[in-house]
């Protein structure tokens, strides 16, 4: 059964529509724009009775169908539906339109080339600048026209002066041949400069000026009238040509080895104070290394003076050459606190009492970690368990092994389950052995130092692979290597302790600065000759 429909359903459409002319009309007279003379505030209708729907304009429908219309679909969603072909062919449109609009690259057009004759070509290349490599000139003057004769040789320069420099693994020979001589000639050079010199001994990076004359002969090479190098800091070799035959001249250079003494405040940087006054940054390196190997660095307050003597020569053509490190003392309120000098052979640091540098008396024989220790264990070959002796180091066949310290080699050779093993002999009544070598390098009897490659990693002997089992002996018993940890310091005494203390009196008494003054000229040092043109010059005006 139907039932009747109210009055009031029939005014739902006009009262939606009468509710959205109302926000708009608030919203114009938000703007303060006048709504139009047609447009009156609607009313809600106060009775029951029907009121007539009112039209919504053209634009109002518009936004109300474009409103629930999505123009740009999420296509990661819903693929395959109705709406997700309708995103895609949305982009697909506006691609095509893209393309379609898309600008044309088409060349610009530019004016015609100019038709450029020979005679012009030639007039811009004299105006060109080219690498002369490639044939360039410059000025408009020297490019060549057909009015210019080709030569048939060109005339050659009377003499060329060069500098040739001798390259590391570089021979003599070699460098002169590159340098224009000839094969014998180079060979008779070398061969004269070695009877004055050793080639050996000449440095690699040295200086020849050398000195080309004239070629005897179209196409031959150029003699030698002149060759010129720094020998040695205190040589000069020179040959020149006279009548005809080369001769070897040997110039000995006064050098001053007066010691280069640099003082100054520690401040906020050893370092960086150091540089400031001069010293070079190989022998400041040297120096804070000595003072570590003896004192706290830390402790170096920023008051204190720092004392540095290197060894520095200078020649009297006024080259300098600066040397090793020889002193290295810290001043505390004017009294030495530390005064290193390096002594002996092996040129250690030793303080004023000859008490040497302290040195870490054992290092790692090898470079590779530990995989078994000291103590009882179950052998690997022999499968019960026994005493392992020793350490147990990682490596692979033929890594060098080392010696942990200073000693004296007292056994190598194949030594039954050790199979080729290097013993030693050190101070303090301590023993070490280096088992399952691949080879030894050291023989019975022989003094060898801490670090020193006395083997390398085998398998030699009761071994499952490649490794080094070392051990060490405290008065014939075994004991754990890493149990013993001891530092190593020489003491000098005797007639070396005086003369090292009457050497360092005497390095101490140079005075700071002192070598970096010019050389005195002497008088038998000849002087070099006068111009005339600076002896016109030297003529004192008469008024």
């Amino acid at each position: 059964m139907d039932l009747p429909r109210s009055s009031s359903s029939h005014s739902e459409p006009a009262a939606e529509d009468a509710a959205i002319e109302e926000v708009r009309w608030n919203l114009a007279r938000d703007r303060d724009t006048r709504p139009r003379a047609d447009t009156a505030k609607p009313r809600a209708a106060s009775s029951s009775k029907t009121q007539k729907p009112v039209k919504p304009g053209l634009r109002a429908r518009i936004e109300r169908k474009l409103s629930g219309f999505e123009f740009a679909p999420d296509l990661a969603q819903d693929i395959g539906s109705g709406r997700w072909f309708r995103g895609a062919g949305t982009m697909i449109a506006l691609i095509a339109v893209s393309v379609a609009l898309w600008p044309d690259f088409a060349p610009l057009e530019a004016a015609d080339l100019a038709n450029i004759d020979e005679n012009a070509r030639d007039e811009y290349r004299s105006q060109m600048i080219m690498p002369l490599g490639l044939g360039g000139d410059s000025g408009r003057r020297m490019a060549a026209t057909a009015a210019v004769t080709p030569l048939a040789a060109a005339p050659e320069r009377p003499q060329l002066q060069l500098l040739s420099t001798l390259g590391r693994g570089d021979s003599l020979d070699e460098m002169l041949r590159r340098a224009g001589l000839g094969g014998s000639e180079a060979d008779r050079i070398a061969e004269m400069i070695g009877g004055a010199f050793p080639l050996e001994e000449i440095e690699p990076g040295t200086q020849f000026e050398i000195t080309l004359g004239r070629r005897p002969a179209q196409g031959a090479s150029r003699p030698l009238d002149a060759l010129s190098f720094r020998a040695r800091f205190d040589l000069q070799l020179s040959l020149n040509r006279e009548n005809g035959q080369l001769a070897v001249e040997r110039k000995v250079i006064r050098v001053d080895d007066t010691p280069l003494r640099i003082t100054g405040t520690v401040g906020d940087s050893l370092y960086r104070s150091a540089r400031a006054a001069g010293a070079p940054a190989s022998a400041i390196q040297s120096y804070l290394k000595a003072l570590g190997d003896h004192v706290d660095l830390g402790r170096i307050a920023a008051t204190d003076t720092f004392d540095i003597i290197m060894a520095h020569r200078r020649a009297e053509t006024g080259e300098r050459q600066a040397g090793k490190l020889l002193y290295a003392g810290i001043e505390r309120g004017g009294k030495p606190t530390t005064q290193l000098m390096r002594w002996g052979s092996k040129e250690r640091f030793f303080d004023a009492s000859g008490t040497g540098e302290e040195r870490a008396g054992l290092v790692a024989p090898v470079p590779g970690s530990m995989s078994s220790r000291f103590g009882m264990r179950r052998h690997p070959i022999l499968g019960y368990r026994r005493m392992h002796a020793g350490l147990d180091f990682r490596g692979r066949h033929g890594t060098p092994i080392v010696a942990v310290t200073d000693g004296r080699v007292t056994g190598a050779g194949r030594m039954g389950g050790c199979g080729i093993a290097v013993r030693l002999s050190h101070a303090g009544n301590l023993s070490t052995r280096y088992c399952h070598m691949s080879r030894s390098a050291v023989r019975p009897g022989q003094s060898v130092r801490r670090g020193q490659v006395i083997g390398y990693i085998g398998s030699t002997g009761l071994s499952t692979g490649p490794h080094l089992h070392y051990e060490m002996y405290r008065g014939g018993r075994a004991v754990d290597p890493q149990s013993v940890k001891y530092s190593m310091r020489e003491q000098l005494s005797g007639a070396e302790l005086v003369q090292f203390r009457t050497t360092l009196n005497r390095l101490k008494t140079v005075k700071p600065g002192e070598a970096l003054n010019d050389l005195e000229v002497t008088t038998s040092e000849a002087a070099e000759p006068v111009r005339e043109i600076d002896r016109l010059e030297q003529v004192t005006r008469i008024d």
